[in-house]
């Protein structure tokens, strides 16, 4: 923040609490007395009168210490602009205790199972439990509770995989995350709105979805233009591309005609953020064993 307008906002801050002090002051000095009265403010509506006598002792003396614990609280922690607090505190340093406090407490179990192989962690319970608090705080905004995904974002209880399920392949996604790629009408920019519903009604075909026969025959010349460098000439997928079988019931982004001609169309771009900047490696071996149990 520049130096401007740390002024700025410590003015107007200080400005807010000292401009409370001078309100309760300048009310309680236009009283008369401080006891009730029968003085009345000049205010009436549907017979009832409004009387002006002074704020009850209690109710003063509370907005009097909330006025006073204001400033404490400014003095002591960051509120003022760029001034730190006497205590110096911020929420970057408390979260570092925090995580050293837990790495502290915990560290020894992670270390231990994080040296244990994934196949053998899916079947210890203790480590699932923690497995499972990791994947809700960590995937679940995605995968879901779950883990049975939703549209654009795959089912990880089945046995489909874009980019693997082995215990090896699970983990290098964890640490490093993917890139999915599905660029608009494949690697056939030209492709016409014909041809695109060719395509389309050949793709429906190998699943045995209600297509258009004879675009589905004239299909199979576009697809093998656009689409087999990474589906494959049998449409059955390649994980090593992330590119997804075709020919089974799993479907990301939906298997109706309407869908697919989307996705054609249009391509699709998917992201599977890296955890390894933010669990550390005996956390994703375990992270990774609970997700490889879910579909073993």
């Amino acid at each position: 923040m520049t130096t401007f307008w740390s002024i700025w906002v410590t003015v107007i801050v200080l400005g807010t609490v000292f401009g409370c002090w001078w309100l309760l002051f300048a009310t309680r000095k236009s009283q008369p007395t401080n006891t009730e009265t029968e003085r009345t403010t000049g205010h009436s509506f549907d017979g009832i009168e409004e009387y002006d006598n002074p704020l009850p002792k209690w109710w003063f003396y509370l907005y009097a210490a909330t006025c006073i614990f204001a400033l404490g609280y400014l003095a002591l922690y960051p509120g003022l602009g760029n001034y730190k607090g006497l205590l110096n505190w911020t929420s970057t340093n408390q979260w570092e205790a925090e995580v050293a406090a837990a790495d502290e407490k915990y560290g020894e179990i992670y270390a231990q199972y994080g040296e244990t192989p994934v196949p053998e962690l899916a079947k210890n319970d203790d480590a699932l439990q923690i497995g499972q608090r990791l994947f809700a705080n960590n995937c679940s905004v995605c995968h879901g509770s779950a883990a049975r995904g939703q549209v654009g974002f795959p089912n990880l209880t089945d046995d489909d995989w874009l980019w693997g399920g082995t215990p090896d392949a699970i983990l290098e996604t964890l640490h490093n995350g993917r890139q999915g790629n599905m660029p608009a009408k494949g690697v056939m920019p030209s492709m016409t709105n014909e041809q695109v519903d060719q395509v389309v009604n050949y793709v429906l075909s190998f699943s045995g979805r209600e297509k258009d026969a004879a675009a589905a025959q004239a299909g199979e010349a576009v697809f093998a233009q656009a689409c087999v460098a990474c589906h494959g000439p049998e449409g059955k997928g390649m994980q090593a591309m992330g590119a997804p079988n075709l020919t089974d019931n799993v479907w990301l982004y939906g298997s109706t005609y309407k869908w697919i001609k989307e996705t054609v169309v249009n391509g699709r771009q998917n992201e599977m953020p890296a955890q390894g900047g933010r669990l550390s490696d005996d956390q994703i071996q375990i992270l990774g064993a609970y997700v490889y149990s879910l579909s073993n």
